[in-house]
């Protein structure tokens, strides 16, 4: 099905991704965004039920104030942190919302697809992972077209609902802010900032029941 050229730039961007928080202001091309758009909207989903919606911010003045909103929550709870822990936590930077030049709000509609979704009768919370499979489709798209995206997820929700006008059941999922950037890292930034390590992958791996170490 793929050659090994495609296969190779398929694991790349896979580790390659990275959850970046500095951006250039240089614009997007509209043609760019919708293939991440597209990309994003042909991710798997339970019952095909599609759950997303995308509200695409360009503006100085809402980017202002989903700024405001994740400053706010940033500050609320480094209260959970103490020491030089806390100093860390305060120093994790959410000025990208401000610096790039899209952030798109990703939304899931519960009520897609009506009361009996195939999957979802069974597993509610598969909207939810069908939005989450758009989100990293979109995250490798934006990663192959050497554009950067950082996931902002400080914010309480009423607050989006109201800068963006969403409706009351409309969850939004994410605010990912999109543009280019001087400097990708090489590792994630919670690694390099020694917040936390990657596990070891044999560690997670069980063998037919929980807690059965793969032999």
């Amino acid at each position: 099905m793929f050659t090994e050229e495609e296969k190779e730039g398929l694991y790349k961007s896979i580790y390659t991704r990275r959850d970046v928080r500095t951006f250039l202001s240089d614009p997007i091309p509209e043609e760019t965004i919708m293939k991440l758009l597209n990309a994003a909207h042909h991710g798997p989903s339970v019952g095909f039920m599609q759950p997303w919606n995308f509200i695409i911010i360009s503006t100085d003045k809402v980017k202002e104030r989903l700024a405001w909103a994740a400053d706010k929550e940033r500050r609320a709870l480094a209260i959970h942190y103490e020491d030089t822990r806390q100093d860390e936590f305060l120093n994790l930077k959410i000025e990208g919302i401000k610096q790039a030049p899209i952030t798109i709000c990703v939304t899931c509609d519960p009520t897609r697809g009506g009361s009996h979704v195939l999957g979802r009768n069974s597993i509610p919370e598969t909207d939810i992972m069908s939005v989450a499979c758009a989100i990293q489709n979109m995250w490798l798209a934006a990663c192959a077209e050497g554009l950067a995206m950082g996931w902002v997820s400080f914010y309480k929700k009423n607050d989006v609902r109201d800068i963006l006008g969403i409706p009351p059941h409309i969850d939004p999922v994410a605010l990912l802010s999109i543009g280019f950037t001087e400097n990708y890292p090489e590792k994630p930034i919670l690694e390099t900032a020694n917040w936390e390590k990657r596990r070891s992958l044999n560690n997670l791996i069980f063998s037919e029941t929980w807690g059965n170490s793969k032999s």
